[in-house]
């Protein structure tokens, strides 16, 4: 464990050495690097370029597949939830980190906090029936 966190601090310098937030990211399975990333928001222009999303999206290239099933997630940072949700979706087994997030960890003040609300609309059912029909088709 402490060469995966040393491995993901290398990657958390290069984002430092480019601007970016130091943070950095490797995703493990089965003893071997899969892959390995680190925070390029400023570079991409964009907050989908954490080093979790990059390293998620690298990994599922690898494998070839969109499932990382067995994988392990290392990162220098906790992750926010949006890194935490693509992990949980991606169905990686264990996300360890190194610092708490004061800011945008699992409890932080810039934890997304508004309600979600649902609009009914003629078009509701609408949506229904898409999903309905695609899951259907699907099993």
């Amino acid at each position: 464990m402490k060469k995966s966190f040393e491995l993901a601090l290398k990657q958390a310098e290069k984002a430092l050495k480019r601007s970016e937030v130091p943070i950095g990211a490797l995703l493990m399975k089965d003893g071997k690097i899969i892959a390995r990333a680190h925070n390029q928001t400023e570079k991409k222009k964009t907050f989908l370029a954490h080093a979790e999303m990059i390293c998620i999206q690298r990994a599922c290239k690898k494998l070839n597949s969109k499932y990382l099933t067995g994988c392990d997630l290392f990162v220098t940072l906790e992750p926010c939830l949006m890194c935490r949700t693509a992990a949980k979706l991606s169905r990686i087994k264990n996300i360890y980190y190194l610092t708490k997030s004061e800011k945008f960890g699992s409890r932080g003040p810039g934890y997304f906090k508004s309600k979600n609300r649902r609009i009914t609309s003629p078009l509701t059912q609408r949506s229904v029936d898409l999903l309905q029909d695609f899951f259907r088709q699907r099993r």
